[in-house]
This record gives structure tokens, C-alpha cells and sequence, in this order.
């Protein structure tokens, strides 16, 4: 199976010979898996080299122009490194885009702290507007960039990941999907965590909504899943644990409940190790998402008094 990345480059080179509106904006990262497309269109596959906040305006630059952008690099040199111009080239001059990132929270440790961006869907939480999608399969990776591509001139963040679900969910713009039912909890599972969170789920009493689109935050799906289950919310996501936290509150803020929310902490693995490892690290391996969520859903101990 290809991986997301690799996906990303095959469907968005077909869809430049579709599409003359469609452009592509570099910094270095993947731009070999381009040079074909870039040899076909080179007015539309543009390598600005090592430097990001020039990426970010570039694309800015030309949805100004009518064209839509697909801006690609690693996460943490997309939206954390250059986050001024995405508020400012985006948000502040009212164009849209689409951008793309890679190897967000752990996915090359080899990279070390600077390659590692956790961060980066609770940053872009402080602008307005953005769809952020986070795919579970390359399946779903193609099907969310070809609908972020046709879209008129919204704003949209792709956050791919190496790691990946075993299989694809069917994924529309929006909305939760609901993969099992249970009365003790709600869980609601964020892109490649899918597989880990229905291995930590087995044989408990849970309801498993699965998110491979996390903004707009669906809390249609959630009010409606909490009015059918013990009003428990965990929220497992491949970044910064409690992203999410106040979306559910908000979305739940008429309703008595309890919010977990398990992603990957703030404390620095220091360690390279594996992308596995981290994994385990940040207890979003099915051992540590068990433990942890069936901590938070036991009785508490009665009051002593």
C-alpha cells in the first residue's frame, strides 16, 4: 500500500493536467516526487526552496490571483513556522487554499523536536474559517484533497501522517462516522487512530465515532451519541492532547458530561526511537488508550466521610 504522502503526489500531478486552476507550492519537501508534473506545468509547480514563510506567500499570492494553491511542506514548517503569514496571506486577505503538511506530531523521530509539530491543528484552532481534515488511510487522504481542491476558495489543512488505519472509512466533507455503539462512553477516535482505539475498545461497552474531519467539529454527532450512551466523552487525537477538549464542551454545554482528552503530551521525547515508540510513549497504542480510558469511565471510589 502507498502511503499517504505518495498519494498526495500522484492524485494532486493528475489533477494539474485536469484542472489550470490548481498550483502547486514548495519548499523543498517532496518536490522530487513533482518534477514530473513540474516539467508539464512549470507556470503551476513552484519550488521556493528552504523558505517557509515565503511558501506561505506565494500561495497567497496566487489565490489572489484566481488560482487555487496546494502549499506542501512538513507540519511543523507549514503552520508553526510561518504561522503569521497563514493568518495574514490567508485569514487577514480573505483568500483561500489548501494547505498540505507531512510528518506532523511523530511520525519521523530521526528528525528530532524541530520535524515534530503536535501543535499544529491547536494553532490553526485560533483563526477563523479552517476545515482541517486528518485522513486515517490513503484512501481517504485522496478522496478529502480531490474535495479540498474543487472547493471554491475556502481554507483547508490536510494533515497527513505515515502512520495509517488498515482500512478506509467512507469520508465526506464533514461529519463523524459512527463505527460501534455502546452505553458506557462515547469515544471519538481522530484520523490514524481508529485501529488503536477499536483494539482498546474491545469487548467494552463503547460507542466509537471515528473523525477524519475535525473542523468544523461535529457536535451533531456527538450530542447525538452522548444522548445514547453514559455521558463520558474521551477524545483520542494524533496531536496535542485536549485539542479538541473545548469543541466537545462547547458542543455538549447543555449537557451534564465528563471530557477526556488523550493525544500527545507537551513534555519533549528527547529519544529518536521510532515512530511506534512514541506512540507507545504517548499511551496512544491500544494498551495505553485501554488503561487510560477504562481509568476514566470506573465509578469513582464512594466519599469518605
Amino acid at each position: 500500500m502507498d502511503t499517504m504522502r505518495e498519494r498526495f503526489i500522484s492524485v494532486t500531478s493528475h489533477l494539474l493536467d485536469e484542472d489550470p486552476r490548481l498550483a502547486v507550492v514548495l519548499a523543498d519537501i517532496t518536490a522530487d516526487g513533482f518534477l514530473p508534473a513540474r516539467r508539464r506545468h512549470p507556470d503551476r509547480v513552484i519550488n521556493v526552496g528552504i523558505r517557509e514563510q515565503l511558501l506561505i506567500g506565494v500561495g497567497g499570492g496566487l489565490a489572489l490571483t484566481g488560482l487555487r494553491p496546494v502549499v506542501h511542506t512538513f507540519a511543523s514548517f507549514l503552520v508553526e513556522r510561518p504561522f503569521e503569514q497563514v493568518k495574514l496571506d490567508f485569514g487577514h486577505q480573505g483568500t483561500g487554499g489548501v494547505l498540505v503538511s507531512a510528518n506532523g506530531s511523530y511520525d519521523w523521530p530521526a528528525g528530532g523536536f524541530t520535524h515534530m509539530a503536535p501543535g499544529d491543528v491547536a494553532l490553526l484552532d485560533t483563526l477563523d474559517g479552517w476545515t482541517v481534515h486528518v485522513p486515517g488511510h490513503p484512501d481517504e487522504a485522496e478522496a478529502l484533497l480531490r474535495h479540498a481542491f474543487a472547493a471554491g476558495d475556502d481554507k483547508v489543512y490536510v494533515r497527513l501522517s505515515q502512520q495509517s488505519n488498515a482500512a478506509p472509512r467512507p469520508v465526506g466533507r464533514s461529519g463523524f462516522l459512527t463505527v460501534r455503539r455502546g452505553g458506557a462512553g462515547v469515544v471519538v477516535a481522530v484520523g490514524p487512530l481508529l485501529d488503536a482505539v477499536l483494539a482498546a475498545a474491545e469487548g467494552l461497552d463503547l460507542t466509537v465515532l471515528y473523525a477524519p474531519t475535525v473542523r468544523p467539529f461535529d457536535g451533531d454527532a456527538l450530542r447525538g451519541a452522548v444522548g445514547r450512551a453514559a455521558p463520558a466523552v474521551v477524545l483520542v487525537e494524533p496531536y496535542l492532547a485536549g485539542t479538541s477538549a473545548a469543541a466537545a464542551g462547547h458542543a455538549l454545554a447543555h449537557v451534564p458530561h465528563r471530557v477526556l482528552g488523550l493525544g500527545v503530551g507537551r513534555a519533549e521525547l528527547r529519544r529518536y526511537g521510532t515512530m511506534d515508540e512514541h506512540i507507545a510513549a504517548h499511551g496512544l497504542d491500544p494498551r495505553g488508550l485501554r488503561q487510560r480510558i477504562t481509568g476514566f469511565l470506573a465509578p469513582a471510589p464512594p466519599s469518605v466521610r
